[in-house]
């Protein structure tokens, strides 16, 4: 029982590092060296599932992306308006706005993990160290 703990643990662990890793990334390599233009959205869905946008000025005026959602997440924002985005020139469906650049929304799902994975590891120090200690203090078993 103490292993299936202690493997809920590491499951937990690489599930947060899966909803983490990537969205740092992305981030990280925009902040270095992405290319910051302003944008004008020309298409959300409901949910919204994308966000796609049209390039208003730089080299790369009038082609079209999709925003890259940021830990499942994508802007509140509406076909017409205008947003400020940042993308990576040598990969341009990189796109994500650039306040999250500067500013990453929390990461919920990643921080949820990782909650997860510290109880999951907790419970099993603690059965471990419980299992530890009736074993020793235990009475020895009388002879037969």
């Amino acid at each position: 029982m103490i292993l299936g703990v202690l493997g809920g643990s590491l499951l937990c662990l690489v599930l947060a590092l899966f909803f983490w890793l990537p969205s740092r990334t992305l981030v990280h390599d925009l902040r270095a060296d992405g290319v910051t233009v302003v944008a004008t959205v020309i298409g959300v869905d409901d949910q919204p599932r994308y966000v796609r946008v049209r390039f208003a000025q730089g080299p790369r005026s009038s082609a079209e992306e999709e925003l890259w959602d940021y830990a499942g997440m994508l802007p509140d924002v509406h076909s017409g308006d205008s947003l400020t985005v940042t993308y990576d020139p040598d990969d341009p469906s990189h796109v994500l706005p650039r306040i999250w650049v500067i500013d990453p929304p929390t990461n919920l799902p990643a921080y949820a993990a990782f909650t997860l994975a510290a109880l999951f590891l907790a419970g099993a120090l603690v059965g471990a160290v419980r299992r530890r200690l009736l074993l020793t203090h235990s009475p020895p078993p009388e002879p037969a």
